[in-house]
């Protein structure tokens, strides 16, 4: 894997001045390294593949279809692994990549609920992460205006890896929290 230096180097390389995107990779990566963790998996690899899989975003946001694949092509000049980049791949539905195991599930729930989060803190009068609740978060995943750009079905992947519903938005705002600082000082 890709040092965590690197990791950081190619977020800002690739995303520049995007604030809100390297906030959404670095929370992605906080959820996947929590997850990792909890799976006993390497946390550093988990972490860099949640915060670089989107940096082809800003590329790509007029054909979907081309978004990660083109991450795919420069992940692999640095030799990140291909089930890494599998993932990577998997993780948006426009690839039609099926998604086949708990680093690709893991992926898809994490990139979801970073969006959910951020939009419930947003109408809390603090405007804190730290504030969210897991009641929040369950009742504005059943409101479609709410989470129009959030993926329920891919936030429920949770369960395809073995984590509850309550378990997965508890272990997602608690790391969240932990780089709190890092989301709201960029």
């Amino acid at each position: 894997m890709i040092s965590s230096e690197r990791t950081l180097a190619l977020l800002q390389e690739h995303l520049g001045s995007n604030d809100a995107l390297q906030k959404h990779s670095l929370a992605t990566g906080a959820i996947m390294k929590a997850l990792a963790e909890r799976f006993g998996e390497p946390p550093t690899d988990w972490e860099s593949i949640g915060i670089l899989h989107d940096l082809d975003f800003d590329l790509t946001r007029e054909t979907p279809a081309r978004h990660a694949l083109e991450t795919v092509g420069w992940l692999r000049a640095e030799g990140v692994p291909e089930s890494y980049l599998q993932a990577i791949t998997a993780h948006n539905e426009a690839t039609g990549a099926v998604r086949q195991n708990r680093l690709e599930h893991s992926l898809a729930a994490a990139e979801s609920i970073t969006g959910l989060v951020v939009a419930c803190s947003l109408v809390l009068p603090d405007k804190k992460i730290s504030s969210v609740k897991t009641s929040s978060i369950k009742k504005r995943m059943k409101e479609k205006a709410f989470a129009r750009r959030v993926s329920r079905e891919s936030i429920l992947e949770c369960e395809q890896i073995g984590i509850p519903i309550d378990e997965f938005i508890t272990l997602s705002l608690a790391a969240m929290v932990g780089i709190e600082a890092t989301l709201t000082s960029h």
